[in-house]
């Protein structure tokens, strides 16, 4: 007889403590959960097996992570129940539940009045380079050196001593690079720890769509000026350096 294949479909439940609430900011963008709230306790479902394996749970806080079969809720990979399933819950999407604040203080937010208290996180999904910060001391040798139809494609501007190029293929300069999200300028290997985060500083500080908006890793930004970057090439490069002896 053949096996019935919904018996190999796992279902998941969660819970944590309601004063853990605001932890659930990572997972909000996660549009197939559903949440309830039972007096002091949260309760989500609508894990898929990814999510229910994925670094963004482990990483929450007493949280339990439950797989439900005939109505009891079995505490991931254990043979024995321990407890039964809630009922009578009203079930919302996760999204349309949290509502995210942003806390405001008055440090490290360069060029912009105030500072969000956003973080960044080590990434597990790659994302193409779109941007490079390198010392302009390292590369002046190097390139005047570089075929024009390189350097064509490219943008670039100077910040302090060093030089932020944009554009596809990046030249193989030492330096940090960075990937773009929205008008984010985004360390590679980093993103927002609540991704939908992104689109709410876009409109909140960058609503004209103006500036790039330069991240490092322990989240100072830079507001830069779209229209202050040029197109790069040999003389473009050599008059930025003239300028900054005579200066």
């Amino acid at each position: 007889m053949a096996e019935n294949s919904s018996n190999s479909i796992k279902t998941f439940w969660a819970e944590l403590p309601k004063a853990d609430e605001d932890f659930l900011g990572s997972i909000r963008d996660w549009k197939n959960i559903q949440i309830a709230i039972d007096e002091e306790t949260i309760w989500l479902k609508g894990f898929t097996d990814e999510q229910a394996a994925s670094s963004e749970i482990q990483q929450l806080p007493n949280f339990i992570l439950y797989e439900l079969r005939d109505g009891l809720l079995f505490r991931k990979d254990t043979l024995v129940p321990s407890k039964k399933m809630r009922t009578a819950l009203l079930w919302t999407p996760i999204d349309k539940a949290l509502k995210l604040t942003f806390p405001i203080s008055n440090n490290n937010f360069f060029g912009i009045s105030e500072k969000i208290e956003v973080k960044l996180k080590p990434s597990e999904e790659e994302q193409p380079a779109m941007a490079l910060l390198c010392s302009i001391s390292e590369i002046k040798e190097v390139i005047v050196t570089i075929p024009k139809f390189k350097l064509e494609k490219l943008s670039w501007i100077v910040i302090n001593d060093k030089a932020l190029f944009m554009g596809t293929p990046l030249l193989s300069f030492p330096g940090k690079t960075f990937w773009l999200k929205d008008d984010h300028l985004l360390p590679t290997g980093f993103d927002f720890e609540f991704k939908n985060l992104s689109s709410l500083l876009q409109i909140k500080y960058n609503e004209c769509n103006e500036d790039w908006l330069l991240w490092s890793e322990n989240e100072i930004v830079l507001n830069i000026k779209k229209e202050d970057f040029r197109k790069l090439s040999v003389s473009s490069f050599r008059l930025t350096e003239k300028s900054k002896e005579w200066s």
